[in-house]
């Protein structure tokens, strides 16, 4: 498998991961004031998720780029 290959196939992973904790933060956010308390733990997993993907996103544009 190609660098290109790969890091495609884990942009996919990364953005059902990202997608998946969106969902978990809409879900909380739907169910408040139940468990508040996760609100900073699932908030920070989120933007976790969405900096990564948005990091590697940079990466296949520069190797496309070349």
């Amino acid at each position: 498998m190609s660098d290109l290959e790969a890091l495609k196939a884990e942009i996919k992973k990364l953005s059902a991961r990202a997608m998946q904790a969106k969902m978990d933060l809409h879900d909380l956010s739907e169910e408040l004031p139940v468990n508040w308390q996760q609100i900073l733990s699932t908030a920070q997993k989120t933007h976790e998720a969405f900096a990564e993907l948005e990091k590697k996103r940079a990466e296949l544009k520069k190797l496309e780029a070349a």
